[in-house]
């Protein structure tokens, strides 16, 4: 009996021990994870052309911008709002032009707003499918251009809609064009518009070599998506299209804050 109980006791303290070593492991990664995501959040801040000050002013002039054009339009409206450099881009859907020019005159008014670029579109509001789509697009621009070595790609703010790309940011004329050319080649973009701020050679800062992937040892061993096993039929990637178009943005509308 008194065996029985030395094994009942020996297995609770056991049970206890590896409790108490699981809460200190979640407790000690809990930590590490925070202190991983305040050194990320730094990292962004750092290689960012922009001012920690007009970082901040932008995630505001967001805040503000989406909250007041979503009390002054009617609830079938569907507007994003992104900010880059106190610079205002407006897409999405209105069900008419009054609420077009509405949702511009209000996101003029906000404080520090030099300029608003209104690439809203009257018609009805996209389907969750269509906005998931334009999410996933996005994934895949910022993945593209994260593998050129010429450019970085925290210069560069991604925004798609409808299939459309737009690219904001504080960049050279030299990377905003490699930036584009790179968008247009993603499988699934229709059009690609650039709503750069464009900067001197000077002024930008050098970007870092990204390290590039070890080419495969020999071409013929390099997979090939979509390929049809039939000699009489030539074989190529699904995912090829011809590169959509490049354009600039609608010019500017001068806001509450510099002129442009």
């Amino acid at each position: 009996m008194k065996s029985r109980y030395g094994i009942h006791s020996a297995l609770v303290r056991t049970t206890l021990t590896i409790g108490f070593a699981a809460a200190l492991s979640a407790s000690l990664q809990g930590c590490f994870l925070a202190l991983a995501g305040a050194a990320g959040g730094t990292a962004l801040v750092a290689t960012d052309r922009r001012t920690v000050g007009s970082q901040t002013e932008d995630r505001e002039i967001q805040v503000k911008a989406l909250s007041d054009i979503t009390k002054n339009l009617p609830d079938t409206a569907h507007i994003n709002v992104a900010v880059f450099n106190q610079r205002v881009l407006l897409t999405g859907e209105v069900p008419d032009e009054a609420s077009r020019q509405k949702a511009e005159t209000t996101a003029r008014a906000i404080a520090n707003v030099e300029s608003v670029v209104n690439e809203l579109a009257v018609e009805p509001a996209s389907s969750f499918s269509s906005r998931a789509n334009d999410s996933y697009l996005e994934g895949r621009v910022k993945a593209e251009l994260i593998a050129y070595k010429d450019i970085s790609a925290n210069n560069f703010k991604v925004v798609s809609e409808r299939g459309t790309v737009y690219l904001m940011g504080l960049v050279t004329q030299q990377e905003g064009a490699t930036a584009a050319d790179a968008t247009s080649k993603v499988m699934g973009v229709a059009k690609v518009v650039k709503v750069y701020q464009y900067i001197q050679p000077g002024q930008a800062a050098p970007v870092a070599a990204a390290p590039s992937a070890p080419a495969p040892a020999n071409a013929a061993e390099e997979p090939t998506v979509g390929a049809v096993p039939d000699a009489s039929v030539s074989s190529r990637p699904i995912d090829q299209q011809p590169p959509a178009p490049v354009m600039e943005s609608s010019p500017g509308q001068p806001g509450s804050g510099k002129a442009m």
